[in-house]
């Protein structure tokens, strides 16, 4: 496989939900034979191309959702119940709370997670792009560092 194609899945990695960042990232070094900055900046442009269509579309989409069937309905209400628990994070300060909320990289968290709790809290994109963006680039250099250790960044 050319260089090139790893890049490309590497980007495609971090597009996907729960996989991101935490994925794509080693898998790009390691399988994919990228530097470390580079495997982590595509890494973070796919990962946050998805962000500004999940917050504009996810309230029309969970609406129809909750229109077209009974089980599409459920689903979208249980997001719905996941990103409310998460609510109190937020409260603390919305930009503040979405970022750190994002930068963690564990299940759960990241940038797709980020833009629906911007979506169900209607946290206008100007506001919440900025947040997400600046909790990928953390996540980005924390799971870069955890992986490859800190020292190998710098060296």
């Amino acid at each position: 496989m050319s260089l090139f194609s790893h890049a490309l899945i590497t980007f495609l990695i971090a597009m996907a939900p729960v996989l991101e960042l935490r994925f794509a990232i080693p898998y790009g070094v390691e399988v994919g034979e990228l530097s470390h900055l580079s495997a982590a900046i595509i890494a973070v442009a796919g990962n946050l191309l998805p962000v500004p269509f999940v917050i504009i579309f996810a309230r029309r989409v969970f609406a129809w959702m909750k229109k077209k069937s009974a089980r599409l309905g459920r689903f979208a209400e249980m997001l719905e119940r996941k990103a409310e628990k998460n609510r109190t994070a937020l409260n603390r300060g919305i930009v503040l709370g979405l970022m750190l909320f994002v930068a963690i990289p564990l299940p759960g968290t990241g940038a797709w997670t980020g833009s629906l709790l911007a979506a169900v809290f209607d946290i206008r994109l100007r506001t919440a792009l900025p947040a997400i963006t600046a909790g990928v680039l953390i996540a980005g250099a924390l799971v870069t560092g955890i992986t490859f250790g800190f020292g190998s960044l710098l060296g």
